[in-house]
């Protein structure tokens, strides 16, 4: 059954969504950027549906200054309150369970990483963390390559570049930026998030062709396995991202 909530947040009220069901252990998702907690193209609601049909419980929310909540939005390095009201309320909505576990994509997975202590959530699903942007505009070198070597294989991109429908002045940046092999210092963001998730179960979610996934796997410095979906959507909308995703966020819940 679905039903909307409001709860308390610093003076603000926050609307939340529940997905309830039996089962002890229940998601609590946190959205990234400035998305509704229904998610882009409704992923994060379809999510929730289909993962209490299977028992689980699932908590959504708009955080302050989203949607329909009020506050206002000084995004996701100010969201530590907003997510552990949310799972506190979760926790109230559905006593019955004994553990949450932590879901978010992009900026929502680091807000998460960093705040779900406070929150007293046991464990993460972290879907491509943003760990900020480049310093020159440009995607990440390792990016740059993977882009590249796409396009030597694929014969229409020469008749494009001798057609002149590439731009070569940004190709050239690129293709510096590519072969430059310097290591990258470490990466203050992903240094903050190992940090502050010692000791917590987690597992790491990457759209292989994403530019801010390709970005945190080259920043991330820890042993942690990594689950890659081959795909460029940094939402999971293509076809059948939407089916592994739940899989991997279920298979993660089972085993938290």
């Amino acid at each position: 059954m679905r039903e909307l909530t409001t709860f308390p947040c610093d003076g603000d009220t926050l609307i939340g969504t529940l997905d309830d069901a039996p089962g002890t252990t229940g998601l609590l998702i946190v959205s990234g950027g400035n998305e509704l907690r229904c998610g882009a193209h409704r992923g994060m609601a379809l999510l929730a549906a289909d993962l209490a049909a299977t028992g689980i419980p699932v908590f959504r929310f708009d955080r302050r200054g989203i949607g329909d909540s009020d506050g206002a939005n000084h995004g996701y390095q100010d969201s530590g309150p907003d997510i552990a009201a949310a799972a506190c309320t979760f926790r109230t909505l559905a006593p019955h369970m004994k553990r949450v576990v932590g879901f978010g994509n992009c900026d929502a997975a680091t807000a998460l990483a960093l705040f779900h202590r406070d929150a007293g959530i046991d464990a993460l699903v972290l879907a491509n963390p943003w760990v900020g942007d480049e310093d020159d505009a440009l995607p990440p070198a390792s990016a740059i390559r993977s882009h590249y070597a796409d396009r030597a294989r694929d014969p229409r991109q020469w008749l494009r570049a001798l057609s002149g429908g590439i731009n070569i002045g940004k190709a050239i940046k690129g293709l510096r930026k590519a072969s430059t092999k310097s290591k990258e210092a470490a990466n203050p963001i992903a240094a903050r998030m190992a940090v502050a998730m010692i000791g917590t179960p987690r597992t790491i979610l990457l759209a292989r062709r994403d530019n801010t996934a390709i970005r945190f796997e080259h920043a991330w410095r820890e042993p942690d396995p990594i689950h890659y979906r081959e795909t460029d959507s940094h939402s999971f909308a293509r076809p059948g991202d939407g089916d592994w995703l739940r899989e991997e966020v279920l298979t993660a819940i089972r085993s938290a």
